[in-house]
Parts: C-alpha cells; sequence; structure tokens
C-alpha cells in the first residue's frame, strides 16, 4: 500500500515557528541598541551646540549665560554691540533624556545631559 504523503509535519512547523521567533528576537535586539545609539549620538551633538553657543556668548559678553534661555535672544554688551540669538532655539532633548545647564565652577560652565543610563558632560 503506497501512501501519497501531502503537508509538513508538526516537526517542521515547530522547527520554522522557533526559527522565526530567534530571528525576531534577534531583529528587536538589534533594532533597540541602533535607537539607543541615535539618542546618544543627538545628546552629543546638542550638547557640543550648546558648548559651542555659550562659548560665542562668552566671547560677545564677557561673561557666562545664567541660564540657556539667553542664547536665543539677542544680547547687548557693555560697549554697545548687538550680537545674536546665538541658537535658534533649545535643543529638544531625545525621548527620555534630560538636559542642565549650571554656571560657574572651575570651567565656568557645565553642560550635562542624561538618559539611556549614560551621562554626557561638557566641557
Amino acid at each position: 500500500m503506497v501512501r501519497n504523503q501531502r503537508g509538513f509535519t508538526l516537526i517542521e512547523l515547530l522547527v520554522v515557528v522557533a526559527v522565526i521567533g530567534i530571528l525576531t528576537t534577534i531583529s528587536i535586539t538589534v533594532y533597540h541598541d541602533v535607537q539607543s545609539r541615535s539618542r546618544i549620538a543627538k545628546a552629543q551633538a546638542d550638547t557640543q551646540t550648546l558648548a559651542s553657543a555659550v562659548g560665542a556668548f562668552q566671547a560677545h559678553m564677557g561673561q557666562m549665560p545664567a541660564a540657556l534661555a539667553e542664547l536665543s535672544v539677542a544680547q547687548t554688551n557693555i560697549t554697545g554691540q548687538v550680537a545674536g540669538p546665538f541658537m535658534a532655539s533649545d535643543p529638544t532633548p531625545p525621548t527620555g533624556w534630560t538636559y542642565s545647564y549650571v554656571s560657574g565652577g572651575p570651567t565656568g560652565y557645565t553642560i550635562t545631559a542624561t538618559g539611556d543610563s549614560t551621562t554626557i558632560t561638557r566641557p
């Protein structure tokens, strides 16, 4: 008696489902890592931009800004020269990140970005 067998066995289907599950897990992990690295890169770029704007403000005004909001408006120094704004607007931090600025200290100021278990400090 010869039987014509068609279709897949249960074992073959389970192997295919397991392979798809493993590939999905790997791709989700890689995607999450890429997203995290892009948020870190944006925070690094933003802090560098803020540090450059603070440097330009300090060169024009002869002092550090009291708050980052001072970078987005024109400033008049003691000689009557007007310059700025040094930034078009305050940068928006990536999701889950916070930016802080403190004037004073040994370097004159500190810009800190915190998120994704990472802290970036400038200067």
